[in-house]
């Protein structure tokens, strides 16, 4: 049975994460995480379930168009659009070290603003980095900087 058929049958699914595009939120093989069928459009930060190339993906909502949706994963910087329609699914809740958490939580709240409040100090981050990785490779340093970098 589908992920869609499972959501149509009884509201909610359940079930172990895989990936790395929810990091540092969900993390990969450990996280219990529940879905919702979706009662409304859904809104900014809300995080949506939907089909990609065959996939389910899991990613948060960033902006809301006119029939769609912009949609990127905490853990990554390419930004998708997504239809209204392909949406199937919205997180409801998840279980993180046998702790049940909900999407409506102070918490988890402040969580979302600040990851993405911070989002253009991690796209600099992610950006520079490699960047001096290529320079380091083209110079013939990258092994020698991994060593002393993992050293530190």
């Amino acid at each position: 049975m589908t992920f869609e058929e499972l959501l149509a049958r009884d509201g909610r699914l359940t079930y172990r994460t895989k990936g790395t595009s929810m990091e540092p939120m969900l993390k990969e093989n450990r996280d219990l995480i529940t879905v919702g069928v979706p009662s409304s459009r859904l809104k900014r930060f809300d995080v949506a379930l939907y089909k990609r190339n065959g996939s389910h993906v899991l990613h948060r909502v960033i902006r809301v168009g006119d029939g769609c949706y912009r949609i990127r994963g905490d853990n990554t910087f390419r930004m998708e659009t997504v239809s209204f329609q392909d949406v199937y699914g919205v997180l409801t809740g998840f279980v993180r070290k046998g702790r049940q958490h909900s999407v409506t939580e102070k918490g988890y709240r402040a969580y979302v603003h600040f990851w993405n409040a911070i989002y253009p100090l991690r796209w600099l981050r992610f950006h520079l980095r490699r960047g001096l990785i290529r320079v380091a490779r083209k110079l013939g340093v990258l092994p020698f900087l991994k060593r002393v970098l993992h050293k530190a």
